[in-house]
């Protein structure tokens, strides 16, 4: 019998709720642990999913020795000195999306994860979806030909105050953070390479975030991405990866359970790939292979890929006038 692999959660939020109902799809695999600065906060979740070790400080989580992982869900203003605590105990560690703030965060990061040989991972929980194994097949095997364009949206609408971390530039709030990054990785993925040019234009809210923002990615030969994502506004969330062949349809990109193959030969073909929980079970299900299998990084989810994926972030922010409070010095030379 496989023995059962522990996770610890680091920051009992709503993402980690999701992350908990994931993990509890899978076999041979628990919440062992949950830390909060407040430990009547992480007694609270612990009793909602009968995790039995509950630690009021993130740093009795870090040493806990009977823990395989530690999924790192606090805010992304925070995900750079919570990673580097679990990796500096030894903790494989999943951080939640943003990965970082900025590249120069996410460089440091990584920095650790390597010369600590300890595994680290973007939990870009998209991009480990069952749609998308097929999606990268029709990709590898040039059933579209050559990519040519991408385009893909997502945004939302909700009554948030100006006191929400979304709306709160102190707190890296905003669209390009928060929902950008997913169609961002989606290009990432169909380009496998970093935009040459980008060109970038966004609504600032009267906190001084991206409410909502346009984006044109120019890739070495010619290929073009058309992004576009908001906090403020409904959008679609689709997204069309176009080639010379034919195209790629993902309804519901970022969360996707179907895809469909379009040729211009007319033929066309389907597939779906329902989730079996939340979506997220499948991230976790990623680390526990790479963990058992002694590999420092995921090939689904590189972590050269998550740090130029930052890079273009912090480009797109340069066009976009967007500084927060943690860039420091660096604010000027993304």
């Amino acid at each position: 019998m496989a023995t059962v692999f522990k996770w610890g959660i680091l920051g009992p939020g709503a993402i980690a709720q999701k992350f908990a109902n994931g993990i509890e799809a899978l076999e041979h695999a628990e919440i062992a642990a949950v830390a909060s600065r407040s430990l009547e906060r992480a007694n609270v979740f612990a009793d909602q999913f009968h995790i039995t070790r509950r630690y009021g400080s993130y740093l009795e989580l870090a040493n806990d020795p009977d823990i395989d992982a530690i999924y790192v869900a606090t805010p992304h203003t925070f995900h750079r000195e919570h990673s580097i605590l679990c990796l500096e105990a030894g903790k494989a560690v999943l951080c939640e999306k943003p990965f970082t703030v900025n590249a120069h965060q996410a460089a440091e990061v990584i920095e650790i994860a390597r010369w600590k040989s300890v595994f680290l991972m973007d939990a870009m929980w998209t991009r480990f979806l069952p749609i998308y194994i097929t999606v990268r097949e029709w990709l590898r095997t040039d059933a579209i030909g050559d990519v040519r364009l991408l385009q893909a949206s997502c945004g939302f609408r909700r009554p948030w105050s100006s006191e929400d971390r979304k709306m709160r530039l102190d707190l890296a709030g905003g669209a390009l953070l928060e929902v950008g990054v997913y169609p961002l990785a989606l290009a990432s993925l169909a380009f496998k390479a970093p935009p040459q040019s980008i060109e970038s234009m966004c609504h600032l809210g009267t906190t001084g975030v991206d409410e909502q923002s346009a984006i044109l990615l120019g890739y070495e030969s010619g290929q073009l991405a058309i992004l576009s994502f908001a906090i403020n506004t409904p959008m679609p969330h689709d997204a069309w990866i176009c080639g010379t062949k034919g195209k790629i349809h993902i309804p519901d990109f970022w969360r996707a359970t179907r895809a469909t193959l379009l040729l211009e030969n007319g033929t066309q073909t389907s597939v779906e790939g329902p989730l079996s929980a939340t979506g997220y079970e499948y991230e976790a299900a990623e680390v526990i292979r790479c963990v058992r299998q002694d590999k420092l990084e995921s090939e689904l989810m590189p972590l050269d890929e998550t740090l130029e994926i930052i890079k273009t972030m912090d480009r797109i922010r340069v066009q976009l006038g967007l500084v927060y409070p943690m860039d420091g010095e660096r604010a000027a030379a993304f």
